[in-house]
């Protein structure tokens, strides 16, 4: 199961698609395409900020769990705290928009749905993580969750626990791998260069 199955269960590609008034099949298509990029984020700032843990600490100060909660809801999202997610992990709207062109080409969705899309998955994913990490204990707590989702993506082989969300995410590096070649940043950070170029 990857993470779009996950958020779709949970209830938040069915809330995402109410709030933009398209359909959930629309929504989980969307889904699919940007998250691997939110997660390449998500991987890059636990390599340049302090690994996992500083990951954690970075999605504790933008709302923790609450971002999820606030998709779920029933008050409409609150898309600047996911627009501070994106700030934190693309940087800069161009590689937002960057990453909805290519999202857009892939699936033939209109970018500018994309764009909107993409400060509620950031929301999602970063609330996710943050519920997940939290359940930990004194067993890693959120540096043990985020090393289960991110530990294909960051390289480091290590086995993720026995049939715990770790081996239902196990796919998420090869996920956000694009040209196969076992580094996903550079495949994000591609794109950034070709489109500043």
């Amino acid at each position: 199961m990857n993470l779009t199955d996950i958020l779709a269960q949970a209830g938040g590609i069915e809330s995402m698609a109410n709030q933009l008034g398209i359909p959930p099949a629309m929504a989980k298509q969307g889904a699919d395409a940007l998250l691997p990029a939110i997660l390449g984020g998500f991987k890059k700032q636990a390599q340049s900020g302090g690994g996992v843990e500083g990951l954690g600490g970075l999605l504790g100060q933008l709302g923790g769990g609450g971002l999820l909660d606030s998709v779920l809801g029933s008050q409409p999202t609150p898309v600047s705290q996911g627009n501070d997610v994106l700030g934190q992990i693309f940087g800069s709207k161009d590689v937002s928009r960057t990453v909805a062109g290519q999202a857009a080409a892939q699936t033939g969705i209109d970018s500018g749905i994309l764009k909107q899309m993409l400060p509620i998955l950031a929301m999602m994913a970063a609330g996710y993580m943050a519920k997940q990490g939290g359940q930990g204990g004194e067993s890693g707590g959120l540096g043990g969750m985020l090393g289960n989702v991110l530990g294909g993506a960051m390289g480091g082989g290590a086995a993720p626990a026995a049939g715990g969300l770790g081996g239902s995410l196990g796919g998420l590096g090869k996920m956000l791998d694009m040209d196969g070649d076992g580094n996903p940043l550079d495949d994000i950070m591609g794109m950034v260069n070709k489109m500043r170029g």
